[in-house]
């Protein structure tokens, strides 16, 4: 009998598991040309967005510290001082000072929202400022939609799912079968030559890090576009209380939660039961109904957990209160995410942590760009050879799951097969250069 005319089982399965590796490694580097300049762009700015009280508290400093000269003002006097800075300005809120020393900060609508700093004691306007120019928010907006409006928040969208396709894959690719030992697994080879190195740099940083930029890109749906339009419906089904994130940088304008009045009256009594309540600063108090004869008081303290609503009326009477441990499940763990994603959650340790991998999303990068150039050959770009592989279950699942998860990747990757096979593969210099001939 001819042994040799029965393929070897053993055999079969250790092509199709080459194969199988050489796909996902395809996909792999598909993903990271199209997301490096995404991630490096999302991570500077992220990081330096983690920053944002610290950057505000010294960029304000200059407001506190004020002389105490005699009595304050009435808060609407102050008000009518800052709508006066503002021509066709809008009474938006009055953010409640820490310290008696320490300026009053109006929000005013015209052309756009207007920060006003105003000396609670003489009704002197200190400064003023566009809300959209200030450096934060133009930072934000660059995470956001990179300037670019709706075209660019579906971008961000795009790369971030591609980025979690990008990092599961990568656990894949870094899953150690063959390693004898830990180098090269946990930590990097520094002596056995350039490409080992950039090669341990980019896996072993990778899979410190995968779990915390899976969360930083999961917990940023919710303001996404696409993903974060879907989130909508589906809250709108269950839920009457609005939203306290916007589901784009686009909308941002839209989502502010105080509207604008040229008729107001901030009592005494709203201001000191406001003040009684302590809520976790910064405080804002802005007209919560048609009438004006009702105020809210919303704190906007970074951990959201820590946010508490209450609503007052003109005499000081508390007539409810929306705790973080009232909203619905939902909302909670969104809260809880965002407030992680913002580096709030749990002080300076959650910082750190965002800081971390930032850089770490920064270094992986750059040492995928340099093995990338190390490797490639000139006539091409480079990609693994294509290889038939049978996929298995887990694979097809996770798929699956993902499509159904992010439907912006799913319609990418519809398009992107049906390109491939009509257009891309009957163009042989093209299909060549890309890697699509066998």
């Amino acid at each position: 009998m001819n042994v040799s005319a029965h393929p070897n089982p053993q055999t079969s399965s250790a092509k199709n598991s080459r194969a199988l590796y050489r796909t996902i490694w395809r996909w792999h580097f598909y993903a990271g040309i199209f997301c490096i300049p995404f991630v490096i762009a999302l991570s500077l700015t992220g990081a330096i967005y983690l920053f944002k009280p610290h950057y505000e508290s010294w960029q304000q400093s200059q407001y506190h510290s004020l002389p105490i000269s005699g009595e304050r003002l009435a808060a609407n006097q102050q008000i009518q001082a800052a709508l006066a800075a503002i021509p066709n300005g809008k009474f938006l809120s009055y953010r409640l000072p820490q310290a008696a020393d320490e300026a009053v900060l109006v929000n005013v609508q015209a052309d756009s929202n207007w920060q006003v700093f105003v000396n609670p004691y003489t009704g002197e306007v200190l400064a003023k400022q566009d809300s959209s120019a200030t450096l934060m928010n133009i930072v934000r907006t660059l995470h956001g939609e990179l300037l670019l409006g709706n075209v660019g928040s579906v971008l961000v969208e795009l790369a971030a799912c591609w980025a979690i396709v990008l990092l599961l894959s990568g656990v894949y690719l870094w899953w150690p079968r063959t390693a004898r030992g830990l180098a090269g697994v946990i930590y990097p080879r520094l002596r056995e030559g350039s490409r080992t190195f950039w090669r341990d740099i980019h896996a072993v940083t990778g899979i410190w890090i995968s779990s915390l930029a899976l969360f930083l890109l999961v917990t940023g749906l919710p303001w996404a576009l696409v993903w974060g339009a879907a989130l909508k419906e589906v809250r709108a089904l269950d839920f009457s209380a609005q939203q306290d994130w916007a589901q784009s940088r686009a909308q941002e304008h839209q989502h502010w939660r105080a509207q604008a009045s040229d008729v107001f009256d901030l009592t005494p009594a709203i201001l000191a039961t406001a003040e009684k309540i302590q809520l976790a600063p910064p405080v804002e108090l802005s007209i919560s109904n048609a009438h004006h004869n009702s105020w809210k008081a919303s704190s906007q303290a970074g951990n959201r957990p820590e946010r508490v609503d209450a609503w007052i009326s003109a005499d000081g009477t508390i007539e409810k209160q929306l705790l973080f441990s009232d909203k619905k499940l939902l909302d909670r763990a969104i809260g809880i995410g965002v407030a992680a994603h913002e580096g709030y959650l749990f002080g300076w340790f959650n910082l750190v942590l965002g800081v971390l991998t930032c850089a770490g999303l920064i270094l992986m990068s750059v040492s995928g760009f340099i093995l990338w150039r190390k490797r490639k050959p000139d006539s091409v770009l480079g990609a693994p050879p294509a290889m038939p592989a049978r996929v298995g279950f887990a694979v097809v699942a996770i798929t699956l799951c993902l499509a159904i998860f992010l439907p912006l990747l799913a319609m990418s990757l519809i398009s992107l097969v049906v390109i491939e096979f009509l257009v891309l593969r009957r163009l042989t210099g093209v299909s060549q250069w890309l890697g699509l001939s066998r």
